[in-house]
């Protein structure tokens, strides 16, 4: 991977967590209300002890947009998070993320290049008019600027199918009688998939775009008759999860509640109690009755802290090799001590910013969204 964030002073790799505990608590009192420290639920536990909200991508980068008396927005996180905040918050404002490596192999799997070229050639293929693109907001500035020029939207794991209905209700208004619109989703093909199937379509409908292949790996027809043309992405702890992993909890726990996330792959989906965003998960541990075992298909950091904050009740991966989101895992309590003492010294460091074009695009994209859901 390339690197982006340069080493960090020897004084913060060698301290102890004790004295970086300090040094942080010392630099955000010194800040005051100058900066908000935003934290996803996926970070490290010595991260989100400071953080001033906790939320998924999409509610930190709103909460930020709220908080216009706030100067600095650190955001702990991954980049396409910091982005986001960038575009929803003032021009005054400035948005930090502690660790540029911190990155998201799934928002990587799709890029600007990638998605133009798909696009030519489906343009090349079917009625390009036709086609509505839907990025999921794990995707990077550029393209959320793509979808907003040419009509589509941007989705969470919350509102996909409101996205996905409006986007195919689009086709209720051609006069050609061939149906509803066609989705190019991306980056994650398992969410389209998911959601496809919670409107009632079948894998009949779907076909994954494969961005290293001519054409996506797929005839003109298929690109002509698919209602959802999937880009082959996914979330690298999501898809981890497999149905035997739900068999293997339901044996050990037969009365045990299994909820996933809808970034695992549609068969497990398919067997789980419940299916649902980072908060909707949240929200099942909270509702689910004292004594009740829950099986639980996300990622690591948020599961075990769902069992430390619910003594109630027992909450545990699925996966019995648990794997952490290993991009926002690389953000820790040095990196955070490095950014607020710069800042308390004047200096901002690791400043996240999208270019006025794509912040504009952008910005349709998740209008359009809210303006949908």
């Amino acid at each position: 991977m390339l690197q982006l964030q340069a080493p960090l002073p020897q004084r913060y790799v060698d301290a102890s967590p004790d004295e970086l505990a300090g040094w942080i608590a010392s630099a955000k009192a010194a800040l005051g209300p100058k900066v908000f420290v935003l934290g996803h639920h996926y970070q490290r536990d010595e991260v989100m002890a400071w953080a001033d909200a906790r939320g998924d991508s999409y509610r930190l980068s709103v909460l930020a947009k709220e908080r216009a008396d706030a100067d600095y927005i650190v955001f702990c996180g991954v980049h396409f998070m910091a982005e986001s905040a960038d575009i929803l918050t003032s021009d005054r404002q400035q948005v930090i993320l502690p660790d540029l490596n911190a990155g998201c192999s799934m928002a990587d799997m799709a890029d600007l290049d990638e998605v133009e070229e798909a696009w030519e050639a489906l343009a090349r293929t079917t009625d390009i008019e036709r086609v509505v693109p839907i990025t999921y907001m794990n995707s990077s500035a550029a393209l959320k600027a793509f979808v907003g020029r040419h009509g589509g939207a941007v989705c969470t794991s919350t509102n996909a199918r409101a996205v996905l209905e409006w986007a195919l209700s689009l086709g209720d208004r051609a006069d050609d009688g061939a149906g509803g619109r066609q989705v190019l989703f991306f980056p994650d093909q398992h969410l389209g998939r998911n959601t496809g199937h919670q409107l009632g379509f079948d894998e009949g409908t779907m076909r994954v775009w494969d961005p290293r292949r001519e054409q996506g790996g797929l005839s003109d027809a298929e690109c002509k008759e698919a209602t959802f043309l999937l880009w082959k992405g996914h979330c690298s702890v999501h898809q981890r999860f497999r149905p035997e992993h739900i068999a293997a909890f339901r044996a050990e726990h037969p009365d045990g509640i299994v909820v996933v996330h809808p970034e695992c792959a549609h068969e497990v989906c398919a067997q789980a109690d419940q299916v649902g965003s980072t908060d909707y998960i949240i929200r099942a541990v909270e509702a689910a009755p004292a004594g009740a075992v829950l099986g639980v298909g996300t990622e690591i950091h948020l599961v075990n802290r769902l069992d430390a904050e619910t003594p109630d009740k027992t909450v545990l991966s699925l996966d019995p090799l648990v794997c952490p989101c290993s991009t926002m895992f690389r953000i820790r309590a040095m990196h955070l001590a490095w950014v607020l003492e710069n800042l308390v010294e004047g200096r901002v460091v690791n400043r996240i910013t999208v270019d006025p074009d794509t912040a504009a695009w952008a910005r349709v994209a998740l209008d359009r969204m809210l303006e949908i859901t």
